[in-house]
């Protein structure tokens, strides 16, 4: 189930992240690399600003995602060889909260752009010889796991950025 979407305007935001090229079916495998970020952040005394997410930079369904498993944060830290450093663009975005398994997503990511579609919006991305490079698409997860085992309750909000 998800909440119709609608135009929120977003602040820049610092974080942290692992950056891999996976497929769909190896996509799971990048989530259960969370850990390693929340610890390396831990490590440096560093505490995350919001809930983890995934930023999709380059998509080709077919093919190979740019994803980067990411953790927001106040203030901006300096990567190194095991993790990036970033900033998520300030601007307007197109979001939905959706509340289900990571197994609806997809239809959930579906619902959104159609809406976005039918508004004439024009998304902050550009086509190269990989895919559809994003500027800042997310998924952002709010419910911890730990805390809510269920699925069907877990929340996750959708975050594209709109062209200027």
């Amino acid at each position: 189930m998800s909440a119709a979407p609608q135009i929120t305007t977003r602040d820049e935001q610092p974080y942290a992240a692992i950056r891999a090229t996976v497929t769909m079916a190896d996509l799971g495998q990048l989530a259960a690399r969370f850990g390693e970020v929340f610890a390396w952040l831990g490590a440096r005394g560093v505490a995350p600003a919001g809930a983890p997410f995934f930023k999709y930079n380059v998509i080709d369904m077919e093919r190979e995602l740019e994803v980067e498993a990411g953790v927001p944060l106040a203030a901006p830290v300096v990567g190194d060889d095991q993790m990036v450093s970033g900033v998520l663009p300030a601007g307007q975005y197109v979001t939905l909260t959706h509340v289900g398994p990571p197994s609806e997503l997809i239809d959930a990511n579906r619902q959104l752009l159609e809406w976005a579609a039918e508004q004439d919006l024009t998304w902050d991305v550009s086509a190269d010889d990989h895919g559809e490079r994003w500027v800042s698409r997310l998924e952002i997860y709010l419910t911890d796991p730990d805390v809510e085992p269920d699925m069907s309750k877990w929340e996750t909000e959708l975050a594209f950025r709109l062209a200027d």
